[in-house]
């Protein structure tokens, strides 16, 4: 499962972006969180995601908090 840190988040649109270990840009939206609300997160916050492919190109999916982070 890939892995990351959220670089940018746009709260009050529901939406925002991952730098990915691999050094790529993700987009995820709020939809997309796996048990914790978007409220919760911040910019830095290492997550783990998974890929999903969607009408506008790839995305994050079921992302979620790095255990102990």
């Amino acid at each position: 499962m890939p892995s990351g840190k959220i670089k940018r988040l746009m709260k009050d649109r529901g939406f925002g972006f991952i730098r990915g270990n691999d050094g790529q840009e993700v987009f995820f939206h709020r939809s997309s969180l796996d048990g914790i609300t978007f409220e919760s997160l911040t910019e830095g916050q290492e997550v783990e995601f998974e890929i999903e492919q969607s009408p506008k190109g790839p995305r994050a999916g079921k992302v979620r908090p790095v255990a102990g982070s």
